[in-house]
């Protein structure tokens, strides 16, 4: 079946519709200003080089921590005053993730794309406010959920006059501590005609394998993120760092900022041999 794909836009970047790959990247979450500033420097400097459209990503909580003990982030008011600063400074598109409907309403109003976390994706309160916002809502389709299941969410979405959607895939669950790319997902979920991200970093994690924490495979990487872009993906989703052992969220399943440049270099490869 022929779908026509639909092309969407964040601030002047166009994605889907057989338009260039575009990444979403920074750290997992906000662990400080500085440091917020630094990494959105480097990856917009090795982007703007290699001409990839960049949107830049932080979370200002991670509400889903393993532990009660882990670092969650600067909270919502300090951490969307840290990304309205990074729109400022280097004139990029920032996203970042909310965790209720009263967050979707205040995020709106500083992020370009609201991401709907994915154990969250069926909340319908938390996807109608986003959607009302009227900025691109990102959806995360969890680990638990066919890739078919998406058109529900998307319905939920379109209810509200939001026609700005992304979806993300993730991994799917396989037993305990694992996750599986399955890429028919990404051909699957492009049928209902919205752009597709491919969430390289997420996908390599082994949730809960170091009991209070997530553990992950980094090494799988970018033959997963190549992968991707070969089964149709629209964009690519990696959390980089500039030291991932020191990190204070999802360190083992990051891409460390000096490889960065290598690795947009293989994706853009592959992005030209599947054209």
């Amino acid at each position: 079946m022929i779908i026509k794909q639909k092309t969407v836009k964040i601030d002047g970047i166009k994605v889907g519709a057989g338009n260039p790959f575009a990444l979403i990247a920074g750290p997992c979450v906000i662990e400080s200003e500085k440091s917020v500033m630094f990494h959105a420097a480097r990856i917009k400097r090795i982007t703007d080089v290699l001409l990839v459209p960049f949107i830049f990503k932080a979370s200002y909580d991670k509400a889903n921590r393993s532990s009660i003990d882990s670092y969650r982030g600067p909270g919502l008011k300090k951490g969307l005053a840290i990304l309205k600063k990074v729109k400022k400074e280097f004139k990029i598109p920032v996203l970042s993730d909310v965790h209720s409907a009263q967050e979707a309403r205040e995020a709106g109003e500083v992020l370009d794309i609201i991401q709907v976390p994915a154990f969250l994706c069926r909340q319908t309160d938390i996807l109608l406010a986003a959607a009302r916002t009227k900025k691109c809502v990102n959806v995360k389709k969890g680990q638990f959920l066919a890739p078919r299941d998406i058109s529900n969410i998307i319905r939920k979405i379109e209810h509200a006059g939001n026609r700005n959607i992304i979806i993300t895939e993730r991994g799917t669950s396989f037993g305990y501590n694992n996750l599986v790319s399955d890429f028919r997902s990404i051909v699957i979920m492009k049928e209902f005609g919205y752009p597709i991200c491919y969430d390289a970093t997420h996908s390599v994690q082994i949730p809960g394998g170091l009991g209070t924490k997530i553990g992950g495979d980094a090494r799988f990487i970018p033959m997963l993120s190549q992968a991707s872009l070969c089964a149709g993906a629209d964009l690519i989703f990696m959390e980089v760092h500039e030291n991932p052992k020191k990190a204070l969220s999802d360190g083992p399943n990051m891409v460390k900022l000096s490889e960065l440049d290598k690795l947009l270099k293989k994706l853009l490869a592959v992005q030209n041999a599947v054209k």
